[in-house]
């Protein structure tokens, strides 16, 4: 849901900035690597030592490079399968990257190891659900469900609750327990959300095997 709505409001409002980029000759590719970089750094630089605040202002920052090499790349005229495979499997990296950076915290200095588990399911999920998604598109289903928790909840959900979190240490008492909080609702989504990808898959692999037989019985007869 917010993958709808919030990439078409923030895709009018980057419009002009992508068209800047072009002007000055940057291209969609460099866009999508520069702000992969910058994810993966706010997240494996700040998060592991605690810095929840800052890391999420890099983070947010670069993570709307997503919605802008796009954008070029439309504008520009230029959309490509390359373009559009590099900017898919980037997303898993920085994806990745965000939520080692949260497992790193608890393995170590945050001492938690059921919340650095939960860390660690949330990257294995999110990944895997990706996955399911692409896995069914790529034998021909259309994989018409979305889910309770897609990518932009995902990011929403950890980065806010990241970044109120960090206010901690800046003399906000209390205001830490929301990170785990959100972890589990992430680790619970992601769930639902395999879940309901791979009963899709199945009925539509099982609809499409019937009429494909059908078809097959029509030619013989």
């Amino acid at each position: 849901m917010l993958n709808k709505y919030a990439r078409a409001f923030f895709t009018r409002v980057l419009t002009p900035f992508a068209a800047f980029l072009l002007r000055r000759g940057v291209s969609p590719d460099a866009v999508t690597l520069i702000g992969t970089a910058g994810v993966m750094a706010g997240a494996l630089v700040f998060f592991p030592r605690g810095e929840f605040f800052w890391g999420t202002i890099v983070i947010t920052v670069f993570v709307f490079s997503d919605l802008i090499d796009g954008n070029m790349a439309r504008q520009a005229g230029i959309s490509s399968r390359w373009g559009a495979f590099l900017d898919s499997t980037l997303d898993r990296v920085a994806d990745g990257a965000i939520f080692a950076g949260f497992a790193l915290w608890y393995a170590g200095t945050g001492d938690n190891n059921a919340l650095c588990a939960v860390a660690i399911f949330c990257l294995a999920s999110g990944q895997v659900v990706s996955y399911t998604k692409a896995r069914g598109e790529s034998i021909g289903l259309p994989v018409a469900v979305n889910g309770l928790v897609e990518r932009a909840e995902r990011l929403v959900i950890s980065l806010v609750a990241a970044g109120l979190a960090g206010l901690h240490g800046f003399g906000v008492p209390g205001i830490e327990i929301l990170l785990p909080i959100a972890l589990w609702i992430v680790a619970v989504g992601s769930l639902v959300t395999l879940g309901q990808r791979v009963v899709t898959v199945r009925r539509e692999s099982a609809e499409a095997d019937a009429a494909a037989g059908s078809r097959g019985s029509g030619a013989t007869s």
